[in-house]
C-alpha cells in the first residue's frame, strides 16, 4: 500500500480557456494530459469566464464537485443546476458550457475503467478498492488502519492499495470519497 500526500498548497496553476486549473495527480505518473494517455487525472480549477465552455474529448468520465458555489450549467443544451458539494457527471466529449464563477474538484477516468465511483461523505468506509482518493473540503484528519493523516483543505490523498487489501478509514469531517477499481 502506497500512501501519497498532495497538498493544494504544491499544486501549480495553468491557464485553461475558462480560467485556471491545478493539477495534483495524473496516473500513471509516466502519462501526460496533453497526450490523452491517462488512466485519471485529479485536478481543481476556477471558473472566471462567464459563460465558460469546458475543454472536450473523448474516453473519459467526468466528475465534478462545485466547492464555493452552485453551478448552472447546460451540458449537451439540456439546462442544469447543481448545488455546492452536489456531484456532476457527464461525458468528457459533452458539450459543457457553466454560466457563474467558482472553484471546482475535477476527476477525469478512462472510460477503459469499468468500475469508479465518487461520493461526499463523513462516514468510515471499508474499502479494498486498486486506487482510493481523499479531496479534503474543510480540515480533516484521516486514519488509515492505524495510520493518522492531516489535511487541510483542499489537500488530495491517493492510496495504492494494488494488492486490494481491506482499509478501514475514518474521517473527521466530510470529503470527496473515490474508488477506482481496475
Amino acid at each position: 500500500m502506497n500512501i501519497r500526500l498532495f497538498p493544494k498548497k504544491d499544486t501549480t496553476a495553468s491557464v485553461w480557456s475558462g480560467g485556471l486549473t491545478s493539477e495534483y495527480m495524473i496516473y500513471p505518473e509516466t502519462a501526460r494530459y496533453s497526450d490523452r494517455d491517462f488512466v485519471f487525472r485529479i485536478s481543481s480549477a476556477t471558473i472566471e469566464e462567464v459563460p465558460s465552455a469546458f475543454t472536450k474529448f473523448k474516453g473519459y468520465h467526468r466528475y465534478l464537485v462545485m466547492l464555493d458555489n452552485s453551478l448552472p450549467i447546460d451540458i449537451n443544451k439540456e439546462k442544469k443546476i447543481y448545488e455546492k458539494y452536489e456531484i456532476i457527471e457527464f461525458n468528457s466529449d459533452d458539450e459543457v458550457t457553466s454560466y457563474t464563477k467558482g472553484i471546482d474538484f475535477n476527476w477525469m477516468v478512462s472510460e477503459k475503467i469499468g468500475h469508479h465511483q465518487l461520493q461526499i461523505t463523513d462516514r468510515n468506509q471499508n474499502c479494498n478498492a486498486p486506487i482510493i482518493i481523499l479531496f479534503s473540503l474543510q480540515t480533516t484528519d484521516v486514519k488509515i488502519n492505524e495510520e493518522q493523516h492531516y489535511l487541510e483543505p483542499y489537500d488530495l490523498l491517493v492510496i495504492e492499495n494494488l494488492k486490494k487489501e481491506n482499509i478501514l478509514l475514518h474521517f473527521s469531517n466530510e470529503c470527496i470519497f473515490g474508488r477506482l477499481d481496475f
